[in-house]
């Protein structure tokens, strides 16, 4: 049996997916709300197919509970914040939960950490937590760690096909915990070192991070000289050897818009390229700002009250906030508009912040100028319905004529 703990954005479809696939699961979550959700037979955020698996899980016995088990396997799965000052990860959810495991495992148990960290994490952190309470790593209990590769709005998808890293200290308990992963996971996994994982993971998001901050810096330069960033990467990825992403709003979610912190926090003098990346990335929000601003002057809108903003998540099709270019936005909008901008998302059903609509269409009747922050599924079928707006269009989307782009 395997337990899984925390069941967020990550560990929620890992142990669905493992009950799934024939494996005996128990989530836990300390969270006795979210259990009781999922125990009244009902998901806790939306993701495509991520119900079909939910029943396929349920019907093959998986349980969910606020305590831990005992058995041999664990997979952590939960939080690993940063501090935003320092750019260290904060590591304490994950010790906590590796603590709340001690002290119900038998000797022999495997921990697995799925949680994203920072190169060293495991040594600087999790093996001191664990040998402070008399285990010895290696007899008593065995540490692996084993990054997620997963985005939302695919994560069902991304979970079956998805190449895997296996971090471990020895060869053998590293190849039991691939079986354990193989039995549903179609794509390679690869079994090395914990450090090696650890590096792997966070490398992958900062690379990401660094392409569309290059493509954000681009999109500035040609705003300023009047060309089309978009037509200009189209013609430039027709090279085999380049590939350059889209600019955008801002980065969000917690993975590409954190994870390359990791490294800051953690490597200073070494990580010039990497943090000016983020700063590039950290500065579109205010930029859209200051756009809006020329827009409304050029335009002649008068009245700052009717200015609407489509999209409050993060990226597209998904109701995760977390990090959302849009809430940076808002956050920014006292100095750059006198009046709160109204926000619709088609996504986000409870109210999170001020002047949020539920009803696209009395959105759009009380604005007289729409920014597009998201590119949802929605707003490319209702697009008709943007026509006599000014729109300024943050995500290529719109193809409206006279539509503002980024």
């Amino acid at each position: 049996m395997i337990n899984v703990i925390g069941l967020g954005y990550i560990g929620l479809p890992t142990a669905l997916m493992l009950a799934s696939h024939g494996v005996e699961v128990v989530g836990t979550d300390y969270n006795k709300e979210l259990v009781a959700t999922l125990n009244a037979g009902k998901t806790t955020f939306k993701e495509k197919g991520l119900d079909e698996l939910f029943d396929a899980a349920v019907k093959a016995g998986i349980k969910f509970s606020t305590e831990y088990q005992v058995t041999d396997i664990y997979i952590v799965s939960v939080p690993t914040p940063y501090d935003k000052f320092s750019k260290k990860i904060d590591p304490c959810f994950v010790v906590s939960a590796v603590e709340s495991v001690l002290k119900v495992c038998p000797k022999g148990a495997i921990i697995v950490v799925e949680s994203t960290v920072s190169p060293g994490t495991m040594d600087k952190f999790v093996r001191p937590a664990v040998e402070a309470k008399g285990f010895t790593i290696g007899k008593d209990i065995h540490l692996v760690h084993a990054p997620e590769r997963i985005i939302p709005g695919n994560m069902v998808y991304e979970l079956l096909h998805n190449n895997r890293t296996i971090g471990a200290d020895s060869r053998e308990i590293g190849e039991k915990v691939k079986k354990c992963y193989a039995s549903f996971c179609q794509g390679e996994i690869v079994v090395t070192d914990i450090k090696t994982a650890e590096m792997t993971k966070v490398v992958e998001n900062t690379f990401r991070a660094v392409n569309i901050a290059f493509a954000n810096e681009l999109a500035k330069i040609c705003n300023y000289d009047g060309m089309d960033v978009y037509e200009i990467i189209k013609i430039c990825n027709m090279h085999p050897r380049v590939n350059i992403l889209q600019p955008g709003p801002g980065v969000g979610g917690h993975c590409i818009s954190v994870d390359p912190w990791f490294l800051v926090g953690d490597y200073p003098a070494l990580t010039h390229v990497i943090w000016d990346a983020m700063k590039v990335n950290d500065s579109m929000p205010v930029y859209v700002l200051n756009k809006v601003s020329k827009i409304i002057k050029e335009v002649g809108i008068s009245d700052y009250r009717r200015i609407g903003v489509y999209g409050l998540t993060y990226k597209e099709n998904v109701d995760d906030v977390r990090e959302s270019p849009t809430l940076q936005l808002l956050e920014h909008q006292q100095h750059h508009l006198a009046e709160p901008l109204k926000v619709y998302d088609p996504w986000i059903e409870k109210d999170l912040v001020p002047n949020q609509y539920h009803d696209f269409d009395k959105f759009l009747n009380d604005v007289d100028l729409v920014i597009i922050m998201v590119k949802h599924d929605h707003i490319k079928q209702n697009m008709n319905k943007l026509k006599g707006k000014v729109v300024f269009d943050t995500c290529n989307v719109c193809d409206l004529e006279g539509t503002y782009k980024l």
